[in-house]
């Protein structure tokens, strides 16, 4: 009985895991586009995003391309709307992105 009730507190917890981080659907971030590739801002995963980069056109909806990678992974060279930034890799793991 016991172990019964632990195993439905524990497929409780696997449960609201799965809905509060939503692991059924792991989206992509900037951080992990390939050369050339598109994709279009969905949302971003922490709120410490700097104002400049929401200011030059990263908002959820718009479209972006990673142009080029550095030498060491960082930083990454994107076209965001029209913009040409480049932002460092923690920062571009934070825009979770659909691909286009």
């Amino acid at each position: 009985m016991i172990f019964k009730k632990a195993q439905n507190i524990g497929l409780f917890f696997v449960t609201f895991a799965l809905f509060k981080f939503n692991l059924n659907k792991i989206m992509p971030t900037v951080a992990q586009l390939k050369r050339g590739q598109r994709a279009v801002v969905k949302k971003f995963c922490d709120d410490s995003i700097p104002l400049k980069l929401l200011e030059m056109g990263c908002l959820p909806g718009n479209a972006i391309e990673l142009l080029q990678i550095a030498p060491f992974k960082d930083p990454l060279y994107l076209n965001i709307n029209g913009s040409y930034v480049a932002i460092r890799k923690d920062i571009a793991e934070k825009i979770e992105v659909e691909l286009a």
